[in-house]
């Protein structure tokens, strides 16, 4: 098993503090899959205002660390660290379904497998669970650019 603890996804992913949503790597395969995990605690800023009588985490935000996983993916799939001119946007989500809410003191297991890359466009299935249930899932869809070119439409 290939894992990477906080110290290391930050050396792969430019977010922190509140917008980190990765908090440890258990296992990956280049070119395939990776397992992650994100522990939901009831101190994130988010909750105060989704919802303050029933904190649930928002979905945008189940999406957003399934995406950071597959960041992480990618990046270790080609061996290399971004640097401070790399940007990773989104693309394409599709088929998203969310299927439980997450709440505070859950860990959503995010589970990110390849399923193609083509033009500089990768193609993500992913599937975040609580306890083995299935809370999201989708297919992402994203691209990597320099800041200098971030502003050019995708696949050009």
């Amino acid at each position: 098993m290939k894992s990477l603890d906080i110290n290391q996804i930050k050396e792969y992913l430019p977010h922190r503090y509140p917008l980190l949503l990765v908090d440890r790597v258990l296992d990956w395969e280049a070119g395939k899959s990776i397992t992650a995990i994100k522990n939901v605690t009831v101190n994130e800023e988010f909750f105060n205002g989704h919802f303050p009588h029933k904190p649930v985490m928002p979905g945008v935000l189940m999406i957003e660390a399934m995406a950071q996983t597959a960041a992480l993916l990618s990046f270790l799939t080609m061996g290399q660290k971004p640097d401070e001119n790399s940007v990773v946007y989104f693309v394409g989500i599709d088929g998203a379904r969310f299927k439980r809410p997450v709440e505070p003191g859950d860990q959503l297991k995010m589970q990110v497998e390849i399923l193609r890359t083509a033009r500089g466009i990768w193609k993500y299935k992913a599937q975040a669970t609580v306890d083995g249930q299935v809370a999201v899932e989708a297919e992402l869809m994203c691209t990597m650019r320099s800041a200098s070119d971030a502003s050019q439409p995708a696949g050009q």
